[in-house]
């Protein structure tokens, strides 16, 4: 049970978008693009498909961005992963149009690896965006958000602090 990297990246922009709520510019698709050290024009996609959803709201032009067009309480990551990811077919024999495997009629690891499914699928069904995102520091300062080294190595000052994003060390 493997996400795909659209999944990852998709799961990333809510969760960028949900830290910064309530600020007063609206997150930009170039701010992602650096945090994370992902393809803007990768992202550009997964903003439009994220829009079509009914998940974003997004603005065109100078001031223009992305925020979260319902609560962070009210986006179930399950539902998002259904929706990006498509194939969860874990083993050839999942789908009946390809299967070749001789052992179908006496195997029972197809079901065992549905039932995993299913629970994978459950565990994600209990837990919406704001579930994923950090509480806010006791001192009242955001947590630094966990991002990726830009891939041309340039050094960059360290970003601003949006709260709810999760601290590197906590998850270690």
């Amino acid at each position: 049970m493997r996400l795909t990297q659209w999944t990852d990246y998709t799961l990333r922009v809510l969760m960028y978008c949900a830290a910064t709520e309530g600020r007063a510019q609206p997150v930009t698709i170039t701010e992602v693009a650096e945090g994370y050290g992902i393809s803007r024009s990768h992202l550009m996609k997964i903003v439009q498909q994220l829009s079509a959803q009914g998940m974003l709201e997004t603005t065109r032009g100078r001031g223009g961005g992305m925020r979260l067009m319902q609560p962070a309480t009210a986006i179930n990551i399950g539902a998002v992963v259904r929706a990006t990811e498509t194939d969860f077919n874990l083993v050839e024999c999942f789908d009946p149009t390809t299967n070749q495997c001789r052992l179908s009629s006496h195997c029972r690891l197809k079901g065992v690896l549905s039932q995993a499914m299913q629970a994978y699928l459950a565990v994600l069904d209990g837990v919406t965006l704001a579930d994923l995102m950090a509480p806010a520091s006791p001192t009242g300062r955001g947590l630094w958000p966990t991002v990726a080294v830009p891939r041309n190595g340039a050094i960059r000052t360290p970003p601003q602090p949006l709260p709810g994003l999760p601290d590197a060390p906590e998850f270690e």
